[in-house]
């Protein structure tokens, strides 16, 4: 795509093609890593010298950009990056945080005790003192995402001729209306504490996106392209989702669910594929395992936790199957929580949230871990973090965040998906997230999806739509009943799952196989009344 075309095109925008909205500080190119370091060691010595018992300080330059078209116009284009640090201490047994834009060393004095201030005013309030779980001190760590192609590196006006050729796709195949999007994230960090840790991160994030509408008489059918998720990738993720290639495809199966047959309600058996069921073990898995919302210390974005008092579920409460593993980590390549140390400079582990269908551990920071300590002496394993910490910018106080959370593969063999179908004589396979709703205790749910097809006697027939369907958690996991192989696994994940107040962001991935649900309760989404 040629500049002058570009710019033609992207008429809607209008002059400001940039537009930096809340950005903090213009971070200055080229800047010496040297210089963090010292604001770092600065802010450390003056939070010591403050009376602090602990610090860490987070120096971060976020940069995020998005474009997005309808059709053949661009609609929006952003490109915004904040740059600052972050300091946070303990004083009296109480947390303190304070941050700035401005990155002088007086700055850095400044912060730190006001920090150690707070920390005092919070430790009136406080019922017990904080307690950290121990970890190692790593004097200097490096890590990146594994990525081929720097997304920033690559024209806005290649990005733009990608999107509108696969609009044009889409509509020469079948579709009315077609919204395209990517985004990118980049996230530079560097982590010190006064326990001798110093480490370097640099993070990328890749979202790639189409939506695809078609229109007959009245209705409209959506299809979104939910196979491509987001990943921890550069650009060569949008290589690879090839959405010029697919986008005729996903246009034909929204005008496939014009004359798709609305679906009867009822008890179905349910095969669920990787990109539909991740986000259902997002919200009924991932969330209620996270202890600060088990404890009551966090109730936004959907509550709290089914999963209370601790001790009568851990080690106790049958989540699912024997087949069911739940895996949580942060170092699958290319996932969206992957990191080489979490926000407390802590090395995340794997570890099995669900074992053998019992509930059997919990996400934690490093002042969350003690708080299982009896559980983890009990199990024999040591009192330490599972590095789930993250803040969403330097402005930000870190807490505790979501890992990649898994559905492993079958324990013992490659089931294929044919063989999850072949054992239903009446059920229905889902693909792609859709609408859905939680309880405020991730107890009951309502899950939609993008394209449905019927199952009879063991083989897949036509559409189906206006499908969704109902789950009580522990129920519905204990009515998988077979789970697809290692070669059926997939990675779906939430680009932006918000929790906290104020809220941040962050992004998660979900692996999962296709897996099999009998007897679920399926409603017609489309009947009035």
């Amino acid at each position: 795509m040629k500049r002058r075309d570009f710019l033609a095109t992207s008429a809607v925008v209008g002059a400001g093609l940039v537009l930096p909205h809340g950005v903090a500080h213009a971070a200055p190119r080229g800047r010496q890593e040297a210089d963090h370091r010292e604001l770092a060691m600065r802010a450390l010595d003056a939070a010591r010298g403050a009376g602090a018992s602990y610090a860490d300080v987070r120096v971060s330059r976020n940069r995020n950009q998005s474009l997005s078209t309808r059709e053949r116009q661009i609609t929006s284009f952003e490109d915004e990056e904040t740059f600052g640090f972050g300091v946070r201490v303990l004083a009296n047994g109480a947390w303190g945080f304070a941050a700035s834009k401005d990155l002088l060393l007086d700055e850095a004095d400044r912060v730190a005790r006001q920090a150690v201030a707070q920390a005092r005013a919070n430790a009136a309030a406080r019922s017990r003192p904080i307690e950290l779980a121990p970890v190692e001190r790593v004097a200097e760590g490096r890590w990146q995402s594994p990525i081929e192609i720097d997304p920033f590196g690559v024209a806005i006006e290649d990005k733009v001729g990608l999107l509108l050729q696969a609009n044009e796709a889409a509509m020469g195949a079948g579709a009315r209306f077609v919204n395209s999007s990517m985004f990118f994230v980049q996230e530079e960090k560097t982590f010190a504490s006064t326990e001798g840790s110093y480490i370097v991160q640099t993070l990328y994030r890749s979202y790639p996106q189409m939506s695809v509408t078609a229109v007959a008489g009245g209705d409209f059918q959506q299809r979104q392209s939910t196979p491509v998720q987001p990943m921890g990738l550069g650009y060569e993720h949008v290589r690879d989702a090839d959405l010029v290639g697919n986008a005729p495809k996903w246009a034909q199966d929204a005008v496939a669910k014009l004359t798709a047959k609305p679906v009867q309600p009822g008890r179905y058996d349910l095969v669920l594929m990787p990109s539909h069921l991740f986000l259902t073990i997002h919200e009924s898995v991932a969330h209620p395992t996270e202890l600060d919302r088990i404890m009551g210390y966090e109730a936004n974005f959907a509550g709290t936790s089914f999963i209370s008092p601790i001790e009568d579920y851990l080690g106790k409460f049958r989540y699912g199957q024997p087949i069911m593993n739940i895996q949580a980590e942060r170092s699958a390549p290319g996932s969206l929580a992957t990191v080489g140390w979490d926000d407390e400079g802590v090395r995340p582990d794997e570890y099995l949230i669900v074992k053998d269908g019992i509930l059997n551990d919990l996400q934690t920071t490093r002042e969350q871990a003690p708080m299982l300590a009896d559980w983890y002496r009990q199990s024999g394993k040591p009192v330490r973090s599972h590095g789930n910490s993250y803040a969403q910018r330097w402005s930000d106080v870190q807490f505790q965040r979501m890992p990649n959370v898994n559905l492993m593969p079958h324990p013992e063999r490659d089931v294929t998906l044919d063989e999850l179908v072949e054992g239903i004589e009446n059920g229905i396979l889902i693909e792609g997230r859709g609408s859905y709703s939680i309880d405020q205790q991730r107890y009951n749910a309502q899950f939609g999806g993008q394209v449905f097809h019927e199952i009879r006697n063991g083989r897949v027939t036509g559409m189906l739509k206006d499908v969704a369907y109902q789950i009580r958690t522990p129920e519905f996991w204990n009515s998988m009943d077979l789970i697809g192989g290692r070669s059926t696994y997939a990675v779906g994940g939430s680009f932006n799952d918000g929790k906290g107040q104020p809220s941040q962001s962050n992004a998660v991935s979900h692996g999962c196989p296709p897996a099999r649900f009998r007897g679920v309760n399926v409603i017609n989404t489309g009947r009035a009344g």
